[in-house]
């Protein structure tokens, strides 16, 4: 399918001083966002607020010479229609593509904050989303979507602002991690820790623990995906033959292929505090417990999940669902099939995107 020609606009709007969850003060905060579709109407009935993933951006709606990671979900005559809707994406606190994070330089300083960056929460990520729509004068929503770490994102957002959104979309998420999750997300964590060139989280300016991001996003490819893909794609067949160890299997130089190719394109700072963020986040942590936390949510939801996720497993979602509906909140759910695993978010338009268009053109009441 081509791309259909768009036009986006990319901006930083500076918020100044952020207190955080742990009542850290972080100076001169900056956001970088994104903006795509229709100007946006006074009653906020036509935007889409999007929460990117672990190492995504705000580069979700792109155009034919730069197409945005969710390419074939949001654009001219897609499921989000950007006809119809004024679309925005920010990149998230402690993030490293423009918006405030560990590789940022503060104010009067000549090196980035490295390791004396401070721990920032997922709802720290939202009080700051809040803060920037309030200085671009939106006062409301129609609609917030986002997977993985973005669908955490959607749901702080039900519960921190109830009635800011009309709509909640989170996709392939959870109130908190499974162990197993965070297992995976350590098994990263260490390989970068360890690295020689981690230097404590001050590796700037030099390019930092190299080897080890790419171990850590090897590590989380498998998560991402499944068995079933993995034989499909590659089976047991050799790249380069042999029976010693120069022997390359296919499925291996696929997963050093995607290591190499996030570790030149995002900061291991930020992909640790990212984690952390991920590893700690607990939706009912403070508001006594997940059922307490879910009755402040008054958008109506439409929870999607993957039967095939190892990450964040389909009973996590399905979980979700009953709590939302013994709540008596108006909530769907939609069960996809995908040998993609968690990826199939960013992938499988087909099953997605029918049902994200008639939620969308849902009328209230």
């Amino acid at each position: 399918m081509p791309v259909t020609a768009r036009i986006f606009q990319k901006q930083t709007i500076p918020l100044g001083s952020i207190q955080l969850e742990n009542d850290e003060t972080l100076p001169n905060v900056e956001v970088a966002l994104e903006t795509a579709g229709q100007a946006p109407e006074a009653s906020g009935e036509n935007v889409v607020l999007v929460c990117h993933a672990l190492t995504g951006d705000a580069h979700a709606v792109g155009d034919s010479a730069e197409p945005g990671w969710w390419d074939g979900l949001i654009g001219s005559g897609q499921a989000i229609d950007t006809d119809r809707f004024h679309v925005i994406t920010m990149n998230v606190l402690g993030g490293c593509k423009g918006t405030t994070g560990p590789s940022s330089v503060p104010s009067g300083a000549k090196q980035p904050y490295g390791s004396s960056f401070p721990f920032v929460s997922i709802r720290d990520m939202v009080s700051v989303q809040k803060r920037c729509l309030e200085k671009l004068g939106i006062e409301r929503v129609e609609m917030i979507v986002g997977g993985s770490m973005g669908g955490m994102l959607v749901l702080e957002w039900g519960i921190m602002y109830p009635g800011f959104a009309r709509k909640l979309i989170p996709i392939a998420t959870a109130d908190s991690l499974t162990p197993t999750a965070i297992a995976y997300n350590d098994i990263g964590r260490q390989a970068i820790l360890s690295d020689p060139d981690y230097q404590g989280g001050d590796y700037y300016p030099g390019p930092g623990p190299v080897n080890g991001m790419k171990v850590a996003r090897m590590v989380a490819m498998v998560s991402y995906r499944t068995p079933q893909l993995f034989e499909q794609r590659f089976s047991r067949n050799l790249q380069k033959t042999g029976l010693g160890l120069d022997a390359l299997f296919q499925v291996e130089s696929y997963l050093r292929y995607q290591g190499k190719k996030l570790s030149d394109r995002f900061d291991a700072n930020s992909y640790l505090y990212l984690l952390r963020a991920m590893d700690t986040h607990d939706l009912g942590r403070g508001r006594g417990g997940i059922l307490s936390a879910l009755s402040k949510i008054t958008a109506d939801i439409l929870i999607i999940g993957i039967r095939q996720d190892q990450l964040f497993p389909f009973s996590q979602q399905l979980e979700l669902y009953n709590h939302l509906k013994a709540l008596g909140k108006t909530c769907d759910l939609l069960e996809m099939d995908s040998d993609y695993g968690h990826d199939a978010f960013l992938v499988d338009y087909a099953q997605m995107g029918p049902k994200i268009r008639s939620f969308l053109q849902e009328i209230d009441g």
